[in-house]
């Protein structure tokens, strides 16, 4: 149904650009104006109501990913354990990792308890104040000093609220190239080294 009501607001929209476009290089030829050039305008003003947002969040997420997206390793499961002898084999995964959440979707950090030394601390928060782009940082983390010992940091686009299932064209661009396909898989392979031995 929802589906149907899409395709409707879609035709009407479509219709009414028509019926802007026509009147305006119609206003262009009976006062003297270059047709073209109104017609393009009208045509190019009636894209901007809906699609403003497209190509500058395309552009903008396209930025981010090239310039600061990636998966860091600060210090090695091998080295933290040499730093910590004896701990890795005190160490007992939670299960189901217990988490608390501040904020909400759009603006939140989840910290999940791993086990008692090691936790999982992810932030998503908006990358721009105007455009759909989220920043998306998971990091692995000693609890007992809050140092980070590995960060992988994405970025995706999409509204959150009831505008995602209006401009559903937004929503098909969830992360940077590869980073759902290999860098999230480095992090987690990480993070398993360091969850210590199941209940």
């Amino acid at each position: 149904m929802f589906g149907l009501i899409v395709l409707v607001v879609i035709g009407l929209y479509l219709l009414i650009s028509v019926g802007v476009v026509r009147w305006a290089i119609g206003y262009a030829r009976k006062n003297g104006k270059n047709a073209k050039r109104w017609g393009w305008g009208a045509a190019f003003g009636m894209y901007l109501l809906v699609f403003w947002d497209w190509i500058p969040t395309v552009v903008a997420h396209k930025y981010y990913c090239s310039t600061e997206a990636g998966f860091w390793v600060y210090k090695t499961p091998e080295q933290w354990k040499k730093e910590n002898p004896g701990v890795m084999e005190t160490l007992v995964e939670n299960k189901g990792a217990p988490s608390t959440r501040q904020g909400k979707k759009g603006g939140f950090t989840d910290t999940y308890l791993l086990n008692h030394r090691i936790n999982k601390i992810v932030k998503e928060y908006r990358a721009s104040s105007v455009l759909p782009v989220y920043r998306l940082e998971q990091e692995v983390v000693d609890a007992s000093n809050h140092r980070v010992l590995a960060r992988y940091l994405d970025f995706w686009t999409g509204y959150v609220d009831g505008w995602g299932d209006i401009k559903f064209w937004m929503t098909g661009n969830k992360h940077c190239n590869d980073g759902g396909a290999h860098r999230d898989v480095e992090f987690n392979e990480f993070k398993h080294q360091l969850l210590g031995s199941k209940k």
